[in-house]
């Protein structure tokens, strides 16, 4: 089962658990979490790899991209998290500057930390995202916390 800490759906920050512990999530929050992590992160912002991130300093924000390089940057974020075996991305609103759209993911459920080769597909996530005309990007989930898991498909 893969598991990451957990993060506070207002501030996106460490929350504790009830034992005073810093607070993990698992499956399937745990790899929507993930995505949405990726997808927030700017190209350059991780010291250790520096190669991670989506360019939006670079090509994104201020500019006037096309919404193939949107969709195109998003899905390559959200497969860079270990088990996203595929992911689409939809723009549902593009007004001046402003953009809404939603990143699915489908990934391969993990078994005792290790996905497991030829396991079955079929596990998905949607991340929705909202823009504004001053360039603040903010992933929702359909529950209106910052993102949000769907279901599962047995």
């Amino acid at each position: 089962m893969s598991k990451t800490l957990l993060l506070s759906q207002n501030e996106w920050d460490l929350v504790l658990d009830s034992s005073g512990n810093i607070a993990l999530a698992s499956e399937p929050y745990s790899v929507v979490q993930d995505v949405a992590s990726a997808l927030r992160t700017f190209a350059g912002e991780c010291w250790y790899n520096t190669l991670l991130g989506v360019p939006y300093w670079q090509q994104i924000l201020g500019k006037s991209p096309p919404l193939e390089l949107l969709k195109a940057q998003f899905i390559a974020a959200a497969l860079t998290v270990p088990s996203v075996t595929s992911a689409k991305c939809f723009i549902t609103s593009y007004v001046g500057r402003a953009i809404t759209g939603q990143v699915i993911i489908t990934y391969t459920p993990n078994v005792d930390g290790t996905t497991q080769p030829g396991a079955p597909t079929g596990s998905f996530g949607v991340i929705t995202f909202y823009g504004t005309n001053t360039g603040v990007v903010t992933f929702v989930g359909d529950n209106g916390g910052i993102l949000g898991f769907t279901g599962t498909v047995p």
